[in-house]
């Protein structure tokens, strides 16, 4: 494992997977699907699911949320198993390409088609989310203590450009579909293919300077008359229970989780949501909310680089506190917002982009400093569950405000909640001791029968 670290093509290779997979980030999960789902693909009046009529803005929330919680149970086992066989490259593989092929075929929706450009979504999502536990897993393998920080602002900082441009392509071709000769909804399917072919093809680049690491374990005795898929995902639910169980005993490290489940909750329901309240309460137009999106790619790589620096003068413990200070100024804002303005978005949207960049990089290394080499993918499942059970709670507690109010605004200023207590566990947890803790983890329970 020694030789990939701090080796300058590993990292690269490493960044540059987050070039390929941010166009998803931007356009899928973002600015063009979320805004063509609510304005096209939901009919006049709401689309109604056992007798209630529901929003663009309400099922986009409830199948996010839902969705959330099936990778909160299925990302840890992948990952353990990932460590165990030592197969985190073909994992990421497997689930990158898989990803890119349901965006892919999103091209195909169009007005009516509610239940299958969810369900569609919800398996590229899928795609998306299972190949970062294992992308995410490298980073403690190719970095050290005194690295881990720059390059994971680095990759969230190529990832900014890399989705920034895809989304500028993609805004081209909507603000042009009267000159090209076709509509604005063909214009908006044209974007959402491009961006699973961006995800595919420079992901292929990518892979190209990846390597394996870790060393593949025997499988115990009691296991090896399984079936091998079967002996597989049993080792991989017994060492994930055995290491949740283990968790229990790590206060600071589960500190920490429990404050990034609750601050994440809030960053992922402002990305997952923003187009669709956009769209339902402030009335703004495609061309608006995927030029805004472009605002935040774009001064994101800054802010990414910003934070990584400061975190370097002030600690990353607390760059992320100042973070989480301007996210909760964001959540009022966002309330404050006129409807049919696009100036004032701009401007809440820049300030996004300031902040997004730090607290994803900086909860990315911070948490990969904490945690033992040997298992980081199976960890890295367990910062997924944590992240996608919060990031569940979020679009469900929004749903539920903007149905019960109907409106969005008393929702979106419901995420401020997520930040304050997310900062304050934060601000209680002992970085230092939760680093030094990583070496008294043992895995011999794991390969027990």
């Amino acid at each position: 494992m020694e030789q990939v670290k701090n080796d300058r093509r590993t990292i690269f290779g490493w960044s540059m997977y987050d070039w390929a997979n941010s166009a998803y980030s931007t356009t899928i999960a973002g600015a063009i699907l979320p805004a063509y789902f609510a304005d096209s693909i939901v009919p006049d009046g709401g689309y109604e699911v056992f007798g209630w009529s529901l929003s663009g803005e309400s099922l986009w929330g409830l199948v996010v949320g839902f969705g959330a919680f099936f990778l909160f149970l299925v990302t840890p086992v992948l990952g353990a198993i990932a460590d165990f066989s030592a197969s985190k490259k073909r994992f990421l593989v497997f689930f990158a390409y898989g990803g890119a092929v349901f965006t892919c075929v999103l091209w195909f929706m169009t007005t009516g088609d509610v239940l299958l450009t969810l369900t569609l979504f919800f398996l590229a999502q899928l795609g998306f989310v299972s190949a970062n536990v294992f992308y995410d897993g490298f980073l403690p393998d190719i970095t050290t203590e005194d690295t881990i920080d720059k390059v994971s602002a680095r990759g969230f900082a190529l990832g900014y450009i890399g989705g920034g441009l895809q989304l500028a392509l993609a805004l081209v071709l909507i603000l042009l579909h009267e000159t090209l000769g076709i509509t604005e909804e063909e214009a908006a399917r044209w974007g959402i293919l491009m961006a699973g072919l961006w995800w595919a093809g420079f992901s292929w680049y990518a892979f190209r300077f990846f390597r394996e690491t870790g060393e593949a374990q025997e499988l115990p005795e009691a296991y090896r008359s399984m079936p091998r898929w079967w002996a597989y995902g049993k080792v991989g639910f017994d060492r994930t229970w055995h290491t949740a169980r283990k968790l229990l005993g790590f206060r600071q490290l589960l500190l920490f989780l429990i404050a990034y489940m609750l601050y994440n909750d809030g960053v992922q329901t402002t990305i997952n949501m923003s187009a669709v309240y956009a769209t339902d309460t402030l009335k703004l137009e495609s061309e608006t909310i995927a030029l805004a999106f472009l605002v935040v790619q774009f001064i994101a790589f800054g802010g990414a680089l910003f934070f990584g620096r400061l975190a370097g003068r002030i600690g990353a413990k607390n760059a992320l506190l100042v973070s989480l200070v301007i996210w909760s100024v964001i959540a009022v804002l966002a309330f404050f917002l006129p409807e049919g303005s696009a100036l004032p978005f701009f401007g809440v949207a820049a300030l996004i982009g300031l902040v997004l960049g730090g607290v994803q990089a900086l909860s990315r290394s911070l948490y990969g400093s904490m945690i033992p080499e040997e298992a980081s993918a199976e960890f890295y499942g367990f910062f997924s569950v944590f992240s996608k059970f919060s990031a569940m709670w979020g679009p469900l507690i929004f749903a539920g405000i903007a149905a019960a109010t109907d409106s969005g605004r008393p929702a979106i200023l419901s995420i401020i909640v997520f930040f304050i207590l997310g900062g304050i566990l934060l601000w209680r947890t002992d970085i230092d001791e939760a680093r030094a803790s990583k070496d008294q983890w043992s895995f011999e329970g794991v390969s027990a029968g």
